[in-house]
């Protein structure tokens, strides 16, 4: 009979480039056990919020993830928001909007990068990355920043689009679509990327209810779940899409998951830059956030996030609380484990598209 070993994977580690750490029960080649350890890189930025003003945070909550900064930075206006009962003008949810999809195409690009550097695939990753470049050149035109933004703020945003600006964003609409479709055929159907991803890390879609899973880990599940479709989610409540979802539940899934999202965040961008309304950016913010508390819900890249503030009648809030897509998904990771390969476990680790400053507030 093979005896159990225990054998440590991460936090650093040539195919890993998050720092999560495993303990990985082993027989043989075969994991029997996971247990998964973060904490490397906690940095306390929740407790941040008494010491900055409720204008300020919105910086220091954009940093908690650069992948995912705009959407940070938007859950936590929109939480205060709430709080203080205050309506942005429409074009501000649009402009929100907008630059909340060139966040998820930006964060899906550098997923793809990573899974084809992990499968040995340079070229491909590097093609990955390059397509990625369009989009952060399309950021570095409108917000000044190619990770960090700062457009959000408590009333809207800081900066509006010209025209010109406008036209020439649909114009590099096209030239995406044309890349990622490309880029997706070598995904889709090369040999050896179906050879390790199709019939990996199987989740069905009754596991990803229960262990609660959310984002593009339950949707490649059937999990029919996307924050976008709720009513108070900027200017998707005036759009027209269904959230893309796929049955097979493996790692190849996810992929094709991801690939309709792209293509999705495109249809999306081009409806929003058509239809912009005109108006304001920003109303005028007074006083301070009452007493008492509020939460609200972001679909971030990797699923839904939620934002909690807690107001005492100050200028700095008493409570900001971040609950992250990594967090959820990490228990639906650990379940995938259980009887994989060895040479399997870096790919099921990207598979959940893991954020770890994301999980270390």
């Amino acid at each position: 009979m093979a005896e159990i070993t225990t054998v440590p994977f991460g936090p650093q580690h040539p195919v890993l480039p998050e720092p999560i750490h495993l303990d990985l029960e082993l027989k043989d080649e075969k994991v029997v056990r996971a247990v998964p350890s973060i904490g490397y890189i906690h940095r306390g930025l929740e407790k941040l919020v008494e010491k900055r003003d409720f204008k300020q945070f919105v910086y220091v909550a954009e940093r908690v993830c650069g992948i995912c900064s705009f959407g940070h930075g938007w859950g936590y206006t929109k939480a205060v928001e709430g709080l203080m009962d205050i309506e942005i003008p429409r074009r501000a949810s649009y402009l929100r909007t907008f630059w909340h999809e060139l966040s998820r195409m930006h964060s899906h690009l550098l997923w793809f990068g990573l899974a084809a550097d992990a499968l040995g695939f340079e070229s491909l990753f590097m093609n990955a990355w390059r397509i990625r470049e369009i989009v952060l050149d399309i950021f570095e035109e409108t917000t000044g920043g190619r990770v960090i933004f700062s457009v959000c703020k408590v009333g809207g945003v800081r900066r509006d689009i010209s025209d010109d600006q406008r036209k020439m964003i649909l114009g590099k609409l096209k030239i995406l679509r044309k890349e990622i479709r490309e880029m997706g055929m070598t995904f889709l159907y090369d040999n050896t990327i179906q050879y390790r991803l199709e019939g990996v890390g199987v989740l069905s879609m009754d596991d990803a209810m229960d262990l609660g899973c959310v984002g593009p880990m339950a949707r490649a599940s059937g999990v029919p779940l996307d924050y976008r479709m709720a009513d108070d989610e900027g200017a998707y409540k005036e759009l027209h899409f269904r959230p893309v979802t796929d049955t097979a539940g493996d790692c190849l899934a996810r992929v094709r998951v991801r690939l309709g999202e792209l293509n999705q965040s495109i249809d999306i961008i081009q409806a929003v830059l058509e239809n912009l309304p005109d108006g304001n950016i920003e109303v005028p913010v007074k006083g301070n956030p009452p007493v008492g508390e509020y939460f609200t819900r972001v679909e971030q890249p990797r699923g839904e996030a939620f934002y909690y503030v807690k107001g005492n009648g100050t200028k700095n809030l008493e409570r900001f609380r971040l609950r992250t897509p990594t967090n959820v998904n990490i228990p639906a990771l650990v379940k995938m484990l259980e009887g994989c390969d060895l040479a399997d476990v870096g790919n099921l680790i990207l598979t959940i598209d893991p954020c770890i400053s994301c999980c270390e507030r």
